[in-house]
């Protein structure tokens, strides 16, 4: 390896190399970056001044191009991107292109077409059960037959760092007659991760589940926001609606699925059998960590390997009807919660619905209160023991009723 000096256990090694959107003070243009290290490769730019076949895919401010362009390009992009950081040939040419991660700005790193979010963790589907109906109840008769999900509101999925304005509705607590309309008071987290659709498919075509990898082109961390009280007047009956809609966050930097290779794992065993366009002999259960944080103190750390519906199968399934994928898709897998306690991915579990505060520096939580800051981070194993690390999705509370449009702009 020539350049750049990696420190040792990065999270961004050449074994990861994920893809984002990035601005510097020097030049605002957004631009297609990778990080590598502690630096950023202006990706853009050094594809340009090597007049790579690929660079037109990079000069629009987002990845949807590039995602677009389907596996044989993804591939080509990624060798490129390897000779150049590894080849001692290419160090006066590379240098100039490489800017100290800490000195951009980044940016949502696609235009979402599409967002989907499933439900896919047993654990976490028991828990929401028993927290509203008590200990006797039971998954729904349909869950271990189909990946549940809703379609969200595309125009809401936020870059990391943009303020969550508390939102206001609806509400109807149990104990009260009538409901009222305003601010949400159990504001709530849900810690997921997110996979991002490249290559489009055609109307009234199912996508097969053995195309997963010649669709999806790397994954993200999701935080689908959730305002509880909201969600629980609304889901009378129909599903997820203003409760959600509001925010999700998604990470900066995007893994391609071709750097996660050692963290694929058979996902846990489904019974009773799925129907036959959800089977698959490929394991693409994915052995990611994921760590909540509040306010800086680690809350939960929920396992991904747990997961009961895999990604492969999300995606046949919402697809199953003929529903075509567009470039910029995101679907997420729903909230990450593995069997323990202090694996639990979202307040509402870890507060078991407000009635078991938690613990945090100076006091206890059950839901989010305005001011309070939420990261969540994740990693996956790699190749000789390195970690992949997908960099973080953050998020910072602000009261609602008031004007935060210059705060919540698009980035």
């Amino acid at each position: 390896m020539s350049l750049p000096d990696l420190p040792p256990g990065t999270p961004f090694g050449l074994d990861n190399l994920p893809y984002g959107v990035f601005s510097h003070a020097g030049e605002p243009r957004r631009r297609a970056g990778v990080a590598v290290g502690d630096t950023v490769l202006d990706l853009s730019a050094a594809a340009e001044e090597a007049a790579a076949p690929f660079a037109p895919l990079l000069t629009s401010g987002v990845l949807n191009p590039l995602l677009a362009a389907g596996p044989a390009t993804w591939r080509e992009v990624r060798a490129r991107v390897t000779e150049w950081l590894t080849e001692e040939r290419y160090a006066e040419q590379i240098r100039p292109h490489l800017l100290p991660r800490n000195e951009i700005v980044m940016h949502l790193p696609f235009e979402v077409a599409d967002y989907v979010d499933f439900y896919s963790s047993e654990q976490h589907a028991i828990n929401a059960g028993r927290i509203f109906f008590g200990d006797a109840a039971v998954l729904p008769p349909n869950w271990k037959h189909v990946p549940i999900g809703y379609h969200g509101r595309a125009g809401t999925v936020l870059a990391s760092g943009t303020p969550i304005v508390r939102p206001s509705g609806q509400r109807k607590p149990r104990d009260e007659t009538v409901p009222t309309y305003g601010p949400s008071r159990t504001l709530d987290i849900e810690a997921e991760v997110g996979f991002v659709v490249g290559t489009p498919s055609e109307l009234g075509r199912p996508v097969p589940i053995g195309e997963f990898a010649e669709h999806v082109f790397g994954v993200c961390l999701v935080n689908d926001w959730s305002a509880r009280d909201i969600q629980a007047w609304e889901l009378q009956p129909l599903g997820p609606f203003l409760g959600k809609s509001f925010a999700t966050s998604i990470s900066s930097w995007v893994v391609p699925l071709a750097a996660l290779e050692h963290a694929r794992v058979t996902p846990p065993p489904q019974d009773p059998e799925p129907l036959p366009y959800l089977r698959t002999a490929e394991p693409w259960g994915l052995d990611l960590a994921l760590e909540i944080r509040l306010n800086g103190h680690l809350v939960s750390s929920p396992p991904f390997a747990t997961q009961y519906w895999t990604a492969a199968q999300q995606l046949a399934h919402l697809t199953a009807n003929g529903a075509n994928l567009r470039t910029g898709d995101l679907y997420a897998s729903g909230t990450v919660t593995g069997p323990e306690r202090e694996q639990r991915g979202s307040l509402l579990e870890l507060s078991w619905g407000g009635r078991e505060p938690f613990a945090v520096p100076g006091g206890q939580r059950t839901f989010l209160e305005d001011g309070d800051e939420v990261v969540i981070s994740a990693s996956a194993p790699g190749p000789g023991g390195a970690r992949i690390g997908f960099g973080e999705v953050r998020g910072t509370v602000v009261p609602g009723g008031s004007d935060h449009s210059a705060r919540l702009r698009s980035t």
